[in-house]
């Protein structure tokens, strides 16, 4: 008998679990019962791809329409050439072994194709693809892998969990009402995952549940050991639908019971108390203000007052829609620490934004900011500045800032997360833009508390999240929102550009450009990539080609481009992430005081740059950027008077679906609507990056569209369960799945796509 830890060598043999382990990480017999079949075929239907993604390899249930002998064009031979139909669709499927299997791959005849997805124009193809033809007596059904015949014969051994020395397979799996069909790859097929997921299962004890019986009782889940056996061989719809229920409803809870820990973690905690004071340096700057707050602005510094009046450590999110004014909330908070005799720090993703908010900050504060100055305020504060790149003395001289506490307000990239930075008494820390770092990360600077004490946190982003994956990567958060722009502000028009039909519209956008810069406005050009293949925020090389398009548009040539063409006598400026932080800081600075008047850039300008003179953002190859990416890129023009401008430039076919998702972000500039397009456009797994430390090793079947409710019911359990046991002592079981879900090795929250 075989128990969930056991290696799958011991269980399957090694010849069967190396290309497992090698291929997918499966190693034990849980892992392989927890690669879980991503759809099902029913008896006697077709199963198809729509729009498989090129390179993916996949498998479809089909009906052979036509089978043909054709010669080679630039050598001797022939090839077998196969119409598939398939839900619907016919699917192009070529074979080079063809006077082998012009007898068994025959019109008319039905079997499970499993290859690599190639595109030809806009239809696909599988190039000599591993297949198993279904129905007929037990000599018709073959596993063939490319290049070779393996099967034949007796095909059995699939329902008893044997495995026969063809490795071949029983064909009355296939008649079962559902077919699982599984994520393969051609070293490991689906029929071999069936095959060895059978073997295991006619093996496995009983299988023990984590989950108390009043927790399924009161849900109406069933129990782990069905679960598990039905989400692979459903005799039934509802076999099946119960065990992925069940399967759905462990994987949120996983997550949500690490976050509730981590709420708990944080409720034992304590932390400076900095009740808001009448006559400090908070209520001078809301006295210097030249504008009025909005009622969001004001709601939510109310609520954060509140939190860093407690005993206990804030931990709160502030979502906003890019140019809501969530800075000046952020500093209202941290003056009101600096009130209190305490510190803050507010840490960047990047050198570009950390130095935009010091001289945003200090621009703010005025006065306020020049603490230890001749003549300076007698409650100003000094804001100190540090990044990687600074020279020698100017990091001495920010250290010593920190460490005296001479600087209420610390601003820095993860050059604030090293061990030689010491703070006098951290109180507060703020996390801008949060997807880019992870818990690790976070706490790493929370450690820099004063004794045992912790500091209130306040992690920004302006990436609207949805309310599930909210719920699923940032519940240990309170999460206060502003939706409400500032006055003055003009709502900015979006156009999306098809380069390569319309040709003369790019000449016309350079012409819009000279326009604004005539009437005394400047302009964004952005790239995906800096140049020579390169990322344009790692530097690491990356494919220059689109799928089916030219060569993106590197920012050193587009700026060489425009400096010597469309632009020649305008002031062209150059930002990107291989430049070294003087450089950055002084292009910013020549941009921000009009000494530049076109900036080609890559993504370094993507969160916090604000200059409001700027009104004309183009992006170039804007088919590469993320729909959140591309807002926030957008988020940097419209932010003084003017009316704003994004031109989105795409050499995709218009009738593609990613200029189809280009239009839909130029037609809204809300950012919580796009958030939604965002996760029902991309793939789950994408939106929750590769690494969300702190959550979960592996969402398989939990979905972030369609499964809110789980996941919120989830939380509710995880949060009863702690209430009732904060220890977990009583819940093993719980426990356990708290531990399974914890991957300390994973340090980010979010990625972004």
């Amino acid at each position: 008998m075989a128990m969930l830890v056991d290696r799958l060598d011991h269980v399957l043999g090694v010849a069967a679990a190396t290309p497992l382990a090698d291929t997918f990480g499966i190693h034990t017999v849980e892992d392989l019962l927890r690669h879980y079949p991503h759809r099902y075929m029913t008896h006697g239907s077709e199963l198809g791809e729509s729009e498989p993604p090129e390179g993916e390899h996949i498998t479809i249930v089909a009906t052979v329409e036509s089978a043909t002998l054709r010669s080679m064009k630039n050598r001797n031979g022939q090839f077998l050439a196969v119409t598939l139909a398939a839900d619907g669709q016919r699917i192009e499927a070529t074979f080079f072994s063809p006077h082998k299997l012009k007898h068994v791959v025959v019109p008319g005849r039905r079997g499970m194709f499993s290859g690599k997805v190639k595109y030809f124009g806009k239809r696909w193809n599988l190039t000599h693809p591993s297949y198993v033809i279904l129905g007929g007596d037990d000599n018709d059904g073959a596993v063939v892998p490319a290049g070779r015949i393996v099967g034949g014969g007796t095909l059995a051994g699939l329902a008893r969990g044997a495995v026969d020395a063809s490795g071949a397979v029983d064909m009355s799996v296939f008649d079962r009402a559902f077919v699982p069909i599984y994520a393969a790859t051609k070293d490991v097929e689906s029929w071999t995952f069936m095959r060895c997921v059978r073997q295991v299962l006619d093996q496995l004890d009983d299988v023990t549940d984590p989950l108390p019986e009043s927790v399924r009782r009161e849900r109406g889940l069933v129990d782990i050991d069905t679960a598990l056996r039905s989400v692979h061989f459903p005799d039934t719809a509802q076999d099946k639908d119960s065990a992925r229920e069940r399967l759905k409803f462990d994987e949120a809870l996983a997550v949500q019971l690490v976050l509730a820990d981590r709420r708990r973690d944080a409720s034992t905690r304590v932390a400076a108390r900095c009740p808001p004071i009448t006559d400090g340096i908070a209520v001078e700057f809301d006295r210097r203000l030249p504008f009025e707050l909005t009622a969001g602005q004001h709601d939510v510094a109310a609520e954060i007052a509140n939190d860093l009046s407690a005993p206990h450590p804030m931990s709160r999110l502030l979502q906003g829609e890019v140019g809501s004014g969530k800075t000046i909330v952020a500093l209202r908070a941290m003056l009101q620490v600096i009130d209190a005799g305490h510190q803050c720090a507010l840490l960047a993703p990047t050198e570009v934004l950390a130095s935009q908010h010091a001289r945003s900050i200090r621009s703010m504060l005025g006065s306020l900011a020049a603490g230890g100055e001749l003549g300076s305020h007698e409650l100003a504060t000094k804001v100190a500045l540090l990044t990687g790149s600074m020279s020698t003395a100017a990091k001495r001289s920010a250290l010593l800032d920190a460490v005296t506490g001479d600087a209420g307000i610390v601003i820095g990239t993860h050059a604030l997360i090293e061990d030689r930075v010491e703070f006098l008494d951290l109180a507060m820390v703020v996390v801008d833009e949060q997807h880019r770092f992870g818990v690790e990360q976070r706490d790493a600077l929370r450690a820099k508390a004063r004794g045992n004490t912790s500091p209130h946190l306040l992690v920004m982003t302006a990436t609207p999240i949805p309310r599930t994956i909210a719920m699923s990567t940032l519940g240990d958060l309170e999460t206060s929102v502003l939706r409400e722009l500032p006055r003055g502000r003009s709502p900015i028009i979006s156009n999306v550009v098809p380069a390569r039909a319309k040709p003369a519209w790019v000449d016309r956008v350079w012409q819009r450009i000279r326009e604004e810069v005539a009437a005394g406005r400047q302009a964004y050009v952005v790239c995906s990539r800096i140049g020579d293949g390169d990322d344009a925020e790692t530097g690491k090389k990356t494919a220059s080609k689109s799928d089916d398009g030219p060569e993106t548009t590197a920012a050193v040539d587009m700026y060489d481009t425009l400096a010597a063409g469309p632009m020649h006598d305008l002031r062209v400026g150059l930002l990107h992430g291989r430049l070294s932080g003087d450089d950055k800081d002084i292009t910013m600075s020549e941009f921000n005081s009009g000494e530049i008047d076109v900036l080609v850039c890559t993504t370094v300008v993507e969160v916090g740059v604000d200059v409001p003179n700027a009104t004309v953002m183009v992006i170039m190859d804007a088919d590469r950027f993320g729909v959140s990416q591309l807002h926030q890129l957008r988020g940097r023009i419209g932010r003084g008077g003017h009316q704003g401008l994004c031109i989105m430039i795409s050499y995709l076919s218009p009738m593609g679906g990613s200029f189809a998702r280009l239009e839909a972000v130029a037609a809204t500039n809300d950012g919580f609507e796009l958030a939604k397009l965002d996760l029902a456009t991309r793939r789950e797994g994408d939106v929750l990056g590769a690494a969300q430390s702190g959550t979960v090793s592996g969402l398989r079947l939990l979905s972030f569209i369609d499964d809110e409710d789980t996941i919120a019911d989830a939380q509710d359990c995880a949060r009863t369960l702690f209430a009732r046991d904060p220890s977990l002592a009583n819940d093993p079981g719980i426990a356990s799945m708290m531990r399974s879900a914890w991957r300390s090795d994973r340090v980010d929250y979010l990625q972004k796509s």
